[in-house]
């Protein structure tokens, strides 16, 4: 494999240690260790790196039994084989040790001898993804040890369960690290087909000018899910689809898409432009939320016999200021419903003097829309109309296609969570959360939290309740297409 990627830098990380709290969990398994060797492959990790796993049992498992569970990760999950010298040199540098909420424990040595092996300066690097409940603990340790001295940390969602837990974690947060230091991960913000969203906007003129409420009539951003909660039945009922879903990624994504031009990609600029459409969005009206349960929601373990959790929402979105005052954003996410989808719809504004008959198209979305697909590897198509060939003049519609996999080299590509991983270690927080953002997020989510709708009951492999029409109304939703 060639040692490049899509976002290539000019330097390669310093010297870091990576301590994985969580090591043991489906999203290490999934993600994080799949990524870093990757990383690897790709020469982007450090010249020198220990990745140290953790856990708060005492003794969870040894060295040999985390290279292994590694192994068996990227076998599953990864995107390199974890085979030859690439392998040897990855596993070599892998090692477990616990760590007690007291302090005690096996991690303040091992990261002490970690640092010896390597020498000189070197970085630190922690991953916290834990339940909630266990992070304020791991937090405090951090301090208590002196852990956290001269370390970054990258933090996991959910950021809180409402406005007032996420002041309490980002207080607790403070006391033992600066803000600079701090990488709450949204891996939304990692992918490619994001990113592309500014490009698309600030690097062409040809949609700059028409990005604002005079000619945009609404803004959709849909990410439903088709398959169900898969036995999380326990975390699912602490959370529900709004805070796992809205609060955290679909936000951010109508951040990216309504934001100002930042001077630069800076972290302070970027951040600074994204924080301030938060500041412009109105508390979400419960009046125009939808939740949904999926049937069968309640036969799935750990789900309680009478639970309103939601498995589907459904809202309207207001950004009240002057590029967008009017232009409703509609959100839309959900478990077991028809599709798989990542995607940001804008719909543009009718001619103002119809010219042509559309009376034959009862039924057809008449074009005007720029839809930017954000799964990986990503698309951006322009639906429009055209006239068809023939003696009359009748319409039909017609689409303009960009494709990510058929337009670039996508091999190389850097996954989310890599990237995300990527910037970390450089110490570039652009793509990631700042605290103010986080408790804005929860301000706005505020009043469906205080008075959620009742939820709605919707078949599986459907697109959520039939009630959904009454929040985009007179427009439709952009699924299924």
């Amino acid at each position: 494999m060639t040692k490049t990627h899509s976002r290539m830098h000019a330097k390669v990380p310093p010297d870091h240690i990576f301590v994985m709290f969580g090591a043991t969990g489906d999203l290490a398994k999934r993600k994080v260790l799949p990524g870093l060797f990757h990383l690897a492959v790709a020469g982007l990790l450090p010249k020198n790196y220990r990745i140290i796993g953790c856990s708060r049992k005492k003794s969870a498992m040894s060295d040999e039994d985390f290279r292994r569970r590694a192994y068996d990760a990227v076998c599953q999950f990864g995107s390199n084989k974890p085979e030859g010298s690439d392998w040897e040199q990855f596993e070599k540098n892998l090692s477990f040790a616990s760590a007690e909420e007291d302090g005690t424990g096996e991690l303040v040595d091992a990261v002490a001898s970690a640092e010896k092996e390597i020498g000189g300066h070197v970085q630190r690097l922690f991953h916290l993804a834990v339940p909630p409940g266990a992070l304020l603990g791991i937090i405090e340790m951090l301090g208590k040890t002196g852990l956290n001295e001269d370390t970054k940390i990258i933090c996991e969602k959910p950021f809180g369960v409402d406005l007032a837990s996420a002041r309490r974690l980002n207080a607790a947060i403070a006391k033992c690290f600066d803000e600079s230091h701090v990488f709450r991960i949204d891996h939304f913000l990692g992918k490619e087909s994001i990113d592309n969203i500014l490009a698309l906007r600030f690097a062409n003129g040809l949609y700059e000018p028409i990005w604002n409420r005079h000619y945009v009539s609404y803004v959709q951003i849909d990410v439903p899910e088709s398959i169900s909660i898969e036995g999380r039945g326990a975390f699912f009922e602490e959370t529900g689809t709004f805070r796992d879903m809205v609060v955290t990624h679909l936000l951010q994504v109508l951040a990216f898409v309504a934001m100002e031009q930042p001077i630069s990609l800076d972290a302070k600029p970027l951040r600074d432009e994204i924080s301030k459409v938060f500041d412009s969005t109105a508390p979400l009206n419960p009046a125009h939320v939808i939740r949904g349960q999926y049937d069968g929601y309640l036969d799935e373990p750990g789900v309680a016999p009478h639970s309103q959790t939601e498995t589907f929402v459904a809202l309207r979105a207001d950004i009240e200021n002057t590029r967008w005052k009017g232009v409703p954003f509609f959100l839309r996410t959900g478990k077991s419903m028809a599709q798989s989808r990542q995607v940001v719809t804008i719909g543009f504004k009718e001619p103002v003097m119809r010219m042509f008959p559309v009376d034959h198209m009862e039924g057809q979305r008449h074009g005007n829309e720029l839809v930017a697909d954000f799964a990986d590897p990503g698309s951006i198509q322009t639906h429009f109309l055209a006239k068809q060939p023939g003696p009359q003049m009748r319409l039909a519609p017609a689409v303009m296609t960009f494709r990510y996999a058929d337009s670039f080299q996508t091999a190389n590509n850097l996954e989310a969570y890599e990237y995300l991983f990527l910037e970390a270690m450089l110490g570039n927080q652009a793509f990631f959360t700042r605290s103010d953002g986080i408790e804005r997020q929860w301000e706005i989510a505020a009043p469906v939290l205080a008075n959620p709708p009742e939820v709605e009951l919707y078949e599986p492999g459907s697109w959520g309740p039939v009630s959904i029409d009454r929040i985009v109304a007179p427009d439709r939703w952009s699924l299924p297409r």
